[in-house]
């Protein structure tokens, strides 16, 4: 009997959401691999923490975490922005008015399935923006290939590491339901919705190391 009930339990329909299909391109590589890399698990991520809080009964906290992280994307935004506009400044006081092409650019459609999936798309953009900028200037030598190489990293890690602290709340929220008792439901429940039985473990990602190593190996064959 028990085992004919967790069928029926299984055998959920699954739940009709609205999203948006948006198509653009992205060139930077720096934009790509935090496309790449964190896009999906952060959606991922943000639909298993809204199954996980109403389950436990938690939906005020849905609102209450959406809240955090819309703020936590707006702050990186307005970052990204100041920088981008001191560069552009940088770029004009220069008399640069050329813009590079990319020899590899990718396109990408996003599924919008919420308003932070959609500001977060939107920061990658962004941050695509900025890479377009600074490897203008880095280009028409007015910024170093070291200094270059550093702030990608650093432009690209903090997109990543914002990526991962909404993935950490995720395994934060699976952890409190399986606490109160709501363990087979959460399991169910992410089954139903598609997702993994267990949420996915954080790690950094250290996507830029061999391109680090490679400006490093560049600069001391210059200096040679």
């Amino acid at each position: 009997m028990a085992e004919i009930q967790v069928r029926e339990k299984s055998k959920r329909p699954h739940i009709s959401r609205p999203i948006f299909e948006r198509t653009f391109n992205i060139n930077s590589e720096q934009a790509i691999r935090v496309m790449r890399n964190s896009y999906n698990r952060l959606m991922v991520s943000l639909y298993a923490i809204d199954v996980i809080l109403r389950i436990i009964g938690r939906e005020e906290t849905v609102d209450e975490i959406e809240s955090i992280v819309g703020q936590m994307i707006t702050e990186c935004a307005e970052q990204l922005q100041q920088e981008k506009l001191r560069l552009e400044k940088l770029k004009a006081d220069n008399g640069i008015t050329e813009t590079p092409t990319y020899t590899h650019p990718r396109e990408f459609v996003a599924k919008i399935a919420s308003p932070q999936i959609a500001q977060f798309v939107e920061l990658i953009r962004l941050l695509d923006q900025l890479m377009i900028v600074m490897d203008t200037l880095w280009l028409c030598q007015i910024i170093s290939n070291k200094h270059c190489i550093d702030a990608r990293y650093q432009w690209q890690q903090r997109l990543q590491r914002l990526a991962n602290k909404i993935v950490t709340m995720e395994r934060h929220a699976h952890q409190a339901a399986y606490e109160q008792g709501h363990g087979e439901e959460v399991r169910l429940a992410r089954l139903d919705s598609g997702l993994q039985v267990e949420p996915e473990t954080v790690t950094e990602v250290g996507a830029f190391v061999d391109e680090v190593d490679t400006s490093k190996k560049t600069d001391s064959a210059v200096s040679n």
